[in-house]
């Protein structure tokens, strides 16, 4: 009886690791595709429009690199925008990040602006229903507080909005590891996993249909049609919601050739941990399906089941290399050259671990609704946050 469970199981571990070199395969198949496609339109039209931009940028505390992350933003090579900092605490230090920029480029239109009342558990969308009254122009766009950006970078998100069709721009990142082993796990999680995903999802959707909290580009008409921010104010994933809703309305959501980069904090294994599992909980919440089958795409941990359990016999070990070089090549193509990561040869050597301790998190997002966050403990039911009484 145990032998047949075992030959079972071996079984399993095979089809698991097929599936997981196929996920690859696609991934850098889904991958050359952008980058052509990012080639072939290198260049900005001459006929953009280039409308004028309002810029929101809501803050809760101080991120690595803050301040040079907002002057990115004010280097913009455009011709008309207003950058509106928001933050729910007259006291939050990031504000003195905000006079101090101010003072850097008195040129430059930029407001702070403190919303005291709270409308929902989510404090940065309900800072940002506060801003977008305050707007000057009808053409927004929203990114996280550590976004650093090129100085072509509006351009280049605002050119597809020219097409009425399209109702969202959005963007991949790369993430700046810090010093800890936490922040490089973090990085390679970014860069050879969670992007490769975003474009095969683009490949096989026939589009994407959600955002990026890196850059959500869109106008004020659409907000409006979902209702506005506050429709959206107890979402965790709100980026993936406010892109999901536009995209309902028959519009497109756009993935812009550039890249933008965040400096990540210097987490402790623990705090890793918790941010992989609330972003875990947040997409489980959001896509309960597609995040279920991400099982399908671990090759590395299925490999290594199948050679535990077949005692490390010889065709599991070349399994497990054809398996490791696929990852491997998945995580070059997508990490060094779509992202343009040049921090990723350095880290290629922690990419199985952080795939089994995907795994690791994959099964844990399942033992609870609990997360996380900003210093706050939440249950998530159904993509909404509740706040937990201390």
């Amino acid at each position: 009886m145990l032998h047949h469970a075992i030959r079972a199981a071996v079984t399993v571990a095979l089809l698991g690791t097929f599936s997981g070199v196929a996920y690859y395969v696609l991934c850098i198949w889904s991958a050359t595709k952008f980058l052509r496609a990012r080639r072939l339109g290198a260049s900005v039209s001459a006929n953009s429009s280039f409308p004028p931009v309002s810029i929101l940028k809501p803050l809760k505390g101080t991120d690595p690199e803050m301040h040079e992350s907002f002057r990115s933003h004010c280097r913009q090579d455009y011709p008309r925008y207003e950058i509106i900092f928001g933050a729910s605490d007259r006291d939050d230090p990031a504000l003195a990040v905000v006079e101090r920029l101010k003072a850097e480029f008195p040129h430059r239109d930029i407001r702070s602006l403190v919303c005291p009342q709270v409308l929902g558990t989510n404090v940065k969308v309900s800072n940002l229903a506060h801003m977008v009254p305050v707007a000057k122009y009808d053409h927004l766009v929203v990114n996280d507080s550590d976004i650093q950006v090129s100085a072509d970078y509006l351009r280049r998100i605002m050119a597809p909005l020219d097409d009425p069709k399209v109702g969202m721009v959005t963007c991949l990142y790369r993430g700046v590891a810090g010093p800890t082993l936490g922040s490089r796990l973090e990085a390679v999680g970014i860069s050879t996993d969670f992007s490769a995903g975003v474009l095969l999802a683009k490949e096989l959707e026939g589009g994407i249909r959600f955002g990026l909290g890196s850059t959500l580009a869109f106008r004020r008409r659409e907000l409006q049609s979902i209702g506005g921010f506050e429709a959206l104010v107890d979402y965790l994933a709100d980026d993936y919601e406010l892109g999901a809703r536009i995209a309902a309305q028959s519009l497109e959501v756009k993935l812009a050739p550039v890249v933008v980069e965040t400096h990540l904090p210097a987490y402790s294994l623990r705090r890793f941990f918790e941010h992989q599992l609330r972003w875990a909980r947040s997409v489980r919440g959001s896509r309960a399906g597609g995040y279920f089958g991400l099982i399908l795409t671990m090759g590395i941990p299925w490999a290594l089941l199948g050679l535990l359990l077949s005692r490390g016999a010889n065709w599991a070990w070349a399994l497990l290399g054809v398996t490791l070089a696929a990852r491997l090549c998945m995580a070059v193509v997508v990490g060094r050259h779509v992202l343009q990561d040049r921090q990723m040869p350095s880290l290629l050597w922690l990419v199985p671990l952080r795939d089994v301790i995907t795994l690791v998190v994959w099964v844990a997002s399942y033992a609870g609704h609990k997360v996380h966050w900003r210093g706050d403990d939440f249950y998530l039911k159904d993509g909404k946050l509740g706040r937990i009484n201390s």
